[in-house]
């Protein structure tokens, strides 16, 4: 039968005969009572279209019985993309926009229950994590958490380390070489060195001339050598100075002289184990969670081998001089498509080449089709090996991330991600190894792609120099800001950082921030027992309505394709509803103010703005009690003593005693983690436990901007000084002699001119002009006479 033909046959579209076959097989079977098979999914996956109802009557009927049963309609895609095939069980309304389809599709799990399976591409790790990381690895985290902590889906969460690859390998020996030459400079002459530093800058130069205008790494380099060439001018430039300005240029230069010997693997082991330390901390400072599973590509060359032979088995790869190739050819002769994420960038040959890595064969003449990619790499002198059937060799970039899914996640996977540049040609040659490995018509069900970021308007570019690092980032926000930045914007649109971006984060933050201090406080002064009980009125309905609003609104964003934006908008619509119930209110319903704090809290706990504080077992004594909540009543008796004490100053008008309670507030309690503010004459001060930090940063910025007006005020009473003084001087002048100078021949009894220097008579207009000029500087005459007056005086 069809269905049991060899895997390399499998998912051939079907001919004539073929389908002839299958017509006559459904005349004489019933299918209708039946459940859909992997069989029939696999012939139905055969079949381009509607079989014709005249030729296939049979095959015809049983197709739209499937085609009924798997939703077919459903899973048109966009122009160009192969089928897809939307897995079959129960759902929770979630949509998940599937770069797959290019549109939100129904996540369903494949096990048909609540368990899933989800492979996330991590960093390649040679230099410092930067925002385009941060980007896709907080996005991620948000939606991992919205799956487990909000639907509750119970997800094995993987993650790869690319530890080997050609960028690192390149790095690592560059980098080697370079601190190699520094360290015997100081045993050579200096011409010696100079020369060789000159004549790697000649061959960058050649480099350079070579390139297009347009070629955005051109701005790059001349950028360093504008920076190189007032160094290489000087008479006697220093060498160190000259090296580091120069490092760009010695390493090429150094690597095409010594990179061949380069043979320790402990040289690239130590480049990646200190970034991937790097790259964990950062993680850990942005707030995102540590994965279910790691996988570090130098851990499962094994199995990467096993995978590649299985491929080369099934008919889909072949070796050609120690390396082995992916066979286009094959795979299109039996599927019919390359790509199934872009198959429009099928044939873009600059995508593929920079796919294969620096260090690939560029030539084309080890493949057999210009398309065909690499699945394992012949080491070349220089490069870092494993033993394989093929030789030594490493593995190609692509081929990791199939295998090591496959070796932890099994044949298939829920959800696989990355960012948006990973489409192609990465993801669409893992599904290409995967599908060929495993014989299946869909690896991945839900393929989800961060979109790109960009930095205040441009496109950000590791290669161009054009990126912030996040611990950079870091210095100027906090993670939670970066995360509420985040989930302001679409996780799979564009993304622009910014300082007026960062502004607007900050904003959100402080927004929530005092609206949980003015819950607690609220709380803290009320209490939850039978006082909290108040008449629930209008406006209680009102808030009431608000939150239900707010609730039903986050739950449809969050099906929507996790629509973080717009449940955002809904958290600060219901937080601005309850400062407009509390808006003149001196007894609110706590208990309402309560549960509109903790929904909001829940929701951003979810997100990951807020930390859960997670423990194993029970807990032990008191200890259950925050530190927050015991130290409440202390705070509350300073506060009402301070109150008492400032009503009583007030009265006898002790403008110290006022003074010290100001600085109590300002300066004392900050540091102790105590916001304190004042209200109306009468009215109690509102007293808020927060974030230490947060309140030594206000404290700080309310000191800069004091100082800022205090040298405001400084400079404008310098400027008034230096005006009056510029008047003073310009008042000596008698204005009788200010117009006696050789531009004029004639004066009258006034000192005003009549004939000018040419023996032309003033006209009636310069003479009006003339006077106005004179009494202007008789008044600042008369000014000048006075103020030496009151001078003698």
């Amino acid at each position: 039968m069809l269905w049991g033909s060899p895997a390399t046959r499998l998912f051939r579209m079907l001919d004539a005969a073929e389908l002839s076959s299958l017509n006559r097989h459904f005349a004489n079977c019933s299918y209708l009572d039946s459940k859909r098979s992997d069989r029939d999914s696999a012939l139905f996956s055969r079949i381009d279209t509607t079989p014709c109802t005249i030729t296939y009557p049979h095959l015809a009927r049983w197709y739209s019985h499937i085609a009924a049963t798997t939703n077919r309609t459903m899973a048109t895609v966009s122009k160009g993309q192969p089928q897809w095939f939307p897995p079959q069980g129960a759902n929770d309304g979630l949509k998940v926009y599937n770069s797959l389809t290019r549109r939100k599709d129904v996540f369903v799990p494949e096990s048909g229950g609540r368990n899933i399976t989800w492979y996330n591409c991590g960093p390649t790790v040679y230099d410092a994590s930067h925002m385009g990381h941060a980007r896709s690895y907080i996005s991620f985290d948000i939606l991992r958490r919205i799956m487990s902590d909000y639907f509750g889906y119970n997800i094995l969460y993987v993650l790869n380390i690319t530890d080997i690859d050609d960028k690192i390998i390149l790095r690592a020996r560059t980098k080697y070489l370079l601190e190699q030459y520094r360290g015997e400079m100081k045993s050579r002459s200096k011409e010696e060195v100079l020369s060789e530093i000159q004549g790697a800058v000649a061959t960058f130069r050649s480099k350079m001339a070579e390139m297009a205008a347009e070629d955005p790494k051109l701005k790059m380099m001349q950028k360093v050598m504008s920076d190189l060439d007032p160094v290489l001018a000087l008479a006697d430039p220093d060498l160190d100075q000259l090296l580091t300005l120069s490092s760009m240029a010695m390493e090429s230069w150094l690597d095409a002289r010594l990179g061949a010997g380069v043979t320790d693997h402990s040289i690239f082991a130590a480049l990646t184990q200190h970034w991937e330390g790097e790259y964990w901390k950062d993680m850990a400072d942005l707030g995102v969670l540590p994965p279910d599973v790691l996988t570090r590509v130098t851990d499962y060359v094994p199995e990467i081998v096993s995978y590649v032979q299985k491929i080369i088995d099934n008919g889909y790869g072949y070796e050609s001089n120690g390396s082995v190739y992916f066979d286009s050819a094959a795979w299109r002769k039996d599927r019919g498509y390359l790509a199934k994420l872009k198959p429009e960038s099928v044939g873009d040959l600059d995508a593929l080449a920079d796919g294969e890595g620096k260090l690939t064969d560029s030539s084309g003449k080890e493949k057999r089709n210009q398309v065909d990619f690499a699945l394992w790499k012949r080491s070349k002198p220089g490069e870092p090996f494993w033993e394989s059937p093929w030789g030594q060799g490493r593995p190609g970039w692509h081929i990791e991330c199939s295998a090591m899914a496959d070796a932890i996640c099994g044949g298939k996977l829920d959800i696989h991600s990355g960012g948006e540049d990973l489409l192609f040609p990465h993801h669409d040659n893992e599904i290409l190894q995967a599908e060929s490995h495993s014989a299946c018509n869909q690896w991945v069900n839900y393929f989800i792609h961060t979109g790109h970021l960009s930095i205040e308007g441009c496109k950000m570019s590791k290669s161009l120099k054009n990126f912030i690092t996040i611990q950079d980032a870091l210095k100027k926000n906090s993670g939670r800001q970066l995360r509420l930045h985040f989930l302001s914007h679409s996780w799979h649109g564009g993304l622009d950082y910014s300082e007026s971006a960062m502004a607007e984060a900050v904003s959100t933050e402080k927004q929530f921030n005092d609206f949980f201090l003015l819950v607690k406080y609220h709380k803290s002064q009320l209490g939850e027992g039978i006082s909290s009980f108040t008449k629930f009125g209008e406006g209680e309905l009102k808030l009431t309505k608000s939150l239900e609003n707010c609730q039903k609104t986050v739950h449809a964003a969050l099906c929507d394709s996790f629509d973080t934006p717009s449940a955002m908008r809904a958290l600060r619509s219901v937080v601005s509803d309850s400062y407009t119930y509390l808006n003149g209110r001196k007894t609110p319903n706590v208990r309402l103010l309560v549960k509109v704090g903790a929904y909001v809290t829940e929701i951003l706990s979810v997100f990951g703005v807020i930390t859960k504080q997670e423990s194993i077992g029970f807990v032990s004594g008191d200890s259950s009690s925050s530190s927050e909540e015991a130290a409440l009543p202390f705070v509350r008796v300073l506060s009402q003593f301070r109150d008492e004490v400032r009503s009583v100053a007030r009265e006898i008008k002790a403008v110290s005693i006022l003074q010290s309670c100001d600085n109590v507030r300002d300066n004392i309690l900050p540091v102790l983690g105590v916001r304190l503010e004042d209200r109306e004459a009468g009215e109690p001060a509102v007293f808020k436990i927060d974030d230490k930090d947060t309140l030594l940063r206000e404290k700080k910025q309310r000191e800069e901007e004091v100082a800022r007006k205090e040298r405001e005020k400084a400079e404008k009473a310098e400027a008034k000084a230096k005006a009056a003084r510029e008047k003073l001087e310009k008042g000596k002048v008698n204005p009788m002699e200010m117009f006696r100078t050789d531009q004029y021949s004639a004066w009258d009894e006034q000192g005003l001119p009549t004939i000018d220097r040419e023996g032309k008579p003033i006209t009636q207009s310069q003479q009006k002009k003339l006077k106005k000029l004179q009494a202007v500087q008789d008044k600042l005459h008369k000014a000048y006479l006075q103020h030496i007056s009151d001078l003698e005086i």
